[in-house]
């Protein structure tokens, strides 16, 4: 074989590896947690290639294999990418359209809005046209029970709450875990959360999961204005309107709602 030959022969192969290397990331990236029979169905490898090519991975950090379960998840360098700031960022950027068409449709204020360790924060926000209601959120820190948001990553769960117990409930809010729960049930069965005067008198919102590829909720689409315009009436016609509107994201994000 000649030189030349070879060296096409060498280039041909580096491009197949390289594309079954693509094709594992982006189904596991896209399907977590993805099974080891569907990575070597996508990759086309047999388990011995298919095996060498995730331990790569797995190095970079890239994927996490659950040899016992047989499943593969993204790794901690991926993680670490989409919870960064310049995951957030790409995030906000999908985001911004629904966050103006949300605020434009009810004249209400959008926002973006990530759990965190104690609770929830607002990260993005589109004012809407009334002055009362018109507060800014971004960058407070608040809780799960207490807000729409986060009764929607209590009601479907996120990666980024706490595995302990909920936050001490208050007598003003939630009077026990049983109508927690019973509330919890209500969001899963219509899908979004809504909220009335609980984290402050004279305040109303309603909430909505933004999923990525794999089916998780990484974001809740919200929007908040004061009661008086938001009744229930109101409130159930903007929650089809925010889940709307984050499905529109999430569709962004890889996923496919159904």
């Amino acid at each position: 074989m000649s030189a030349h030959r070879a060296q096409s022969a060498e280039s041909a192969h580096d491009a197949h590896v390289a594309d079954q290397v693509g094709r594992l990331l982006a189904a596991t990236l896209e399907r977590s947690p993805v099974s080891l029979d569907q990575l070597a169905d996508v990759a086309r490898v047999r388990p011995p290639q298919l095996t060498a090519l995730l331990d790569a991975l797995e190095a970079h950090g890239l994927v996490a294999v659950d040899a016992e379960a047989g499943e593969v998840r993204p790794g901690p360098a991926a993680l670490r990418f989409a919870r960064s700031d310049r995951g957030i960022s790409e995030l906000i950027e999908l985001a911004r359209p629904s966050m103006r068409r949300l605020a434009a449709e009810s004249g209400e204020t959008a926002n973006l809005i990530m759990p965190r360790t104690e609770g929830t924060e607002a990260i993005a926000q589109i004012d809407g046209s009334h002055l009362l209601g018109a507060t800014n959120w971004v960058g407070r820190p608040l809780g799960l029970h207490t807000t729409a948001a986060g009764k929607v990553f209590l009601a479907f769960g996120s990666a980024d709450l706490p595995n302990g117990e909920l936050e001490a409930l208050t007598p003003n809010t939630i009077t026990d875990r049983a109508q927690l729960d019973d509330e919890l049930d209500a969001v899963r069965e219509r899908g979004y959360a809504t909220l009335s005067d609980e984290l402050e008198l004279g305040l109303s919102a309603v909430a909505a999961p933004v999923r990525e590829s794999g089916g998780e909720v990484v974001a809740v689409l919200c929007v908040s204005g004061a009661t008086l315009r938001l009744t229930p009436q109101r409130l159930e016609l903007l929650g089809r309107v925010a889940v709307e509107q984050a499905n529109e994201i999430s569709v962004r994000l890889g996923h496919e709602p159904v």
